[in-house]
């Protein structure tokens, strides 16, 4: 499994389109969960921030362009990079997508190819651990490159569940995880185990990060899971 899998929000109201970019994105090893109409989107978001969202723009109630509107104006979503997609190519359309607050904007036929270069794009901007860039936090250096960890120039061996755990925890410091949340990111979807198994590996995580001395920059968050700072 790779260190990190980026989870990708989709939100496309015909099923055809739906389902075959959904297959092209999880064939590309992307997690992706699956909207049909703008409140489901807004709901799927609060209830578990995607790395990126695909947002067609024409959709049944809410469209599109008020719900990239609603997500860019909120303190917690307003990073997401937000993949515009529709069948509109006027550049007015296009400018209206674009000071919306769309990161992009992709016209309807599109090259799947294309798309998925341009979700890679989004990605490396926003996430520097896929850019192969090191990641920090107060006295915490994790390089995704070399697969080390560094504690106040100690370096600290960690395996590869705790690796993954501490990269999800640094990519988004202070935000907190759930256990449910913790499992897709770092075992996968796919994978079933049981939530008291992430609390074997956050205690194995902080014992390593602790082991030099130092404070635990882990927080746990009773009822809610678990953070860093």
């Amino acid at each position: 499994m790779p260190a990190f899998q980026a989870r990708v929000l989709l939100v496309e109201d015909e099923p055809a389109q739906r389902e075959v970019l959904a297959y092209n994105l999880e064939a590309e090893g992307f997690l992706v969960e699956k909207a049909e109409t703008g409140d489901e989107a807004l709901l799927l978001v609060q209830e578990n921030e995607p790395d990126i969202i695909l947002l067609d723009w024409m959709l049944p109630g809410v469209s599109g362009i008020e719900i990239c509107r609603q997500l860019k104006s909120g303190v917690k979503t307003r990073d997401v990079p937000i993949i515009m997609l529709s069948a509109r190519s006027e550049e007015l359309d296009r400018i209206r997508g674009l000071e919306t607050g769309a990161d992009d904007y992709v016209v309807k036929p599109y090259s799947i190819g294309e798309l998925l270069a341009r979700v890679r794009t989004q990605l490396r901007r926003t996430r520097s651990s896929i850019a192969g860039q090191s990641l920090s936090y107060e006295d915490i250096v994790l390089d995704p490159e070399s697969y080390k960890v560094y504690r106040d120039k100690c370096q600290v061996k960690l395996g590869p569940i705790e690796f993954r755990l501490l990269s999800t925890f640094m990519e988004r410091p202070s935000r907190v995880w759930s256990r449910e949340q913790l499992l897709d990111r770092v075992w996968g979807r796919d994978t079933y185990i049981d939530t008291r198994t992430v609390d074997v590996h956050v205690g194995r995580l902080r014992k390593a990060l602790c082991q030099f001395g130092g404070s635990d920059p882990l927080r746990t968050v009773r009822g809610a899971g678990y953070a860093l700072g």
